[in-house]
């Protein structure tokens, strides 16, 4: 079994490379690069990562799969034109 970031990235580059995968990686330092992910990074971390103390990983699960829905199915995103992502989805 392979440890740290170093040995993951270097199995992550050989499967990509298997399955002619192309990795486009932003610059350093540049979030602003991949800003919806980023955006969606921070939502989690302060509405759940922040906020639980998770006493196991299946707790984790449920309590994400929870947020996942309502951050899909009931939030109303700016973004978007105040619509939630699957409302947005239907009429693209």
């Amino acid at each position: 079994m392979y440890h740290g970031p170093e040995f993951t990235s270097t199995m992550l580059e050989t499967w990509a490379m298997e399955n002619s995968i192309k990795l486009e990686f932003i610059k350093p330092g540049s979030p602003y690069q991949n800003g919806f992910v980023e955006r969606f990074n921070r939502s989690y971390r302060e509405e759940v990562l922040d906020l639980y103390l998770f006493e196991s990983l299946q707790e984790v699960r449920e309590i994400t799969d929870e947020w996942l829905d309502i951050y899909n199915y009931e939030r109303l995103h700016d973004s978007l034109g105040d619509m939630t992502p699957i409302s947005y989805l239907e009429t693209a």
